[in-house]
């Protein structure tokens, strides 16, 4: 199988029409919804979702990169990671990502996250990278600090919710000269 990128232990594809359904497996599941302004999913949810994403992919320009997250060893799709370019003048994009409960904990959303951040930087030639979070979501605040990214505070009440609600999120960032700086530091390591 072809990856767009690949780490150690993950690749990342285009999604296709036929991942409908192993993103409804997780998009479906109120527990990884819980922290998000959609879902749980519907299965016309998560085909809509797929035909946006397709949709998406054929625009010029293209804003929006989404990719299946697959398990290298199963060769299983257990997420997806995506980047949008919000400002092309100021060459800035937002990412985010979501993985199947089945596999928290084991660190396949950072390999991911930072995977996306080195497509974001490398191709698309981004200079700032953003993300954001709910407050209460301790563990995507830890992936994001891990793939190096730089709290810069709290949007309050910037996210409408499904159930009419507001929600607060933080703010992440990383400026792509620090992310080069993390590559560089990670080679000496190697």
């Amino acid at each position: 199988m072809k990856y767009i990128l690949e780490g150690q232990r993950i690749g990342l594809r285009e999604l296709v029409e036929l991942d409908w359904n192993a993103v409804h497996d997780y998009a479906s599941k109120p527990i990884v919804t819980r922290y998000q302004p959609w879902g749980p999913n519907t299965v016309e949810d998560s085909k809509a979702y797929i035909q946006e994403v397709l949709d998406d992919a054929s625009q010029d320009p293209r804003t929006r990169f989404v990719f299946a997250v697959i398990e290298l060893e199963e060769e299983k799709l257990i997420g997806a990671v995506e980047i949008n370019i919000r400002d092309s003048f100021n060459l800035e994009g937002e990412i985010g990502y979501i993985i199947h409960p089945d596999y928290w904990g084991k660190g396949y959303a950072t390999e991911a996250a930072s995977l996306i951040l080195d497509f974001g930087f490398a191709n698309l030639k981004l200079h700032r990278i953003f993300a954001t979070c709910d407050p209460k979501n301790i563990a995507s605040s830890k992936v994001l600090e891990k793939i190096g990214m730089f709290k810069e505070g709290t949007l309050r009440e910037h996210m409408r919710l499904r159930d009419g609600g507001w929600r607060d999120s933080f703010l992440y960032s990383i400026l792509e000269s620090e992310w080069i700086l993390r590559i560089h530091k990670a080679l000496q390591f190697d």
